[in-house]
């Protein structure tokens, strides 16, 4: 059995790749699990160079195998925004981050979006490997549904007719950006797991 860190206080995060990695020779951990209140300034100027700053931060601190992902939302009409800044946007939570890519995108016809989650699996000896996922869709005209967390309430996927925010955890899992990524990681497994 190996221990994977997860580099997240983001209870949601720490759900879902525990889901999508479910392996019996795997034990996930998460930050909380480990009591570490640290937060890694992501100052990069992509989703990838954010997840590394903080997989090899903790894969050094805590010399262990660690998993780092940073994703957010790319908006086309708002050349990109929010983008890396996704969890701060408003820098008021969730809610009115939506309220705020709402509001920016009032009157716009051009609602195409996509999420993006850059994953990193760093080695304590600061060997890594990168998987990235996408999940293309569209901004909603209002806030929809209760499940999920981010922007997940303002994510319209055409192929269900509903948003991020409406989906059943499992079909989300299946097709969402950090499902892409994870899918790519878990191809990697036996080797991660062999890794000497």
């Amino acid at each position: 059995m190996i221990e994977i860190l997860i580099a997240t206080h983001n209870p949601h995060k720490v759900k879902e790749f525990r889901s999508i990695l479910n392996h019996s020779s795997i034990k996930l951990l998460s930050l909380s699990d480990l009591n570490d209140q640290d937060d890694v300034i992501e100052d990069g100027s992509s989703f990838f160079e954010n997840g590394l700053i903080k997989a090899r931060y903790f894969a050094n601190k805590h010399h262990m195998i660690t998993v780092s992902d940073d994703s957010g939302l790319v908006v086309e009409s708002l050349d990109g925004r929010p983008g890396i800044y996704s969890a701060r946007y408003s820098g008021q939570g969730d809610y009115q981050n939506n309220l705020k890519v709402l509001c920016e995108m009032e009157n716009i016809e051009n609602r195409r979006a996509y999420f993006v989650a850059s994953i990193v699996l760093c080695y304590p000896n600061g060997v890594y490997k990168h998987y990235e996922g996408k999940v293309h869709g569209f901004i909603a005209n209002e806030i929809k549904g209760d499940y999920g967390f981010g922007y997940d309430s303002i994510f319209y996927v055409p192929e269900y007719h509903m948003t991020f925010g409406e989906l059943d955890s499992s079909i989300k899992n299946r097709i969402s950006h950090r499902a892409n990524a994870l899918a790519l990681l878990k191809e990697d497994l036996d080797e991660i797991i062999n890794h000497k």
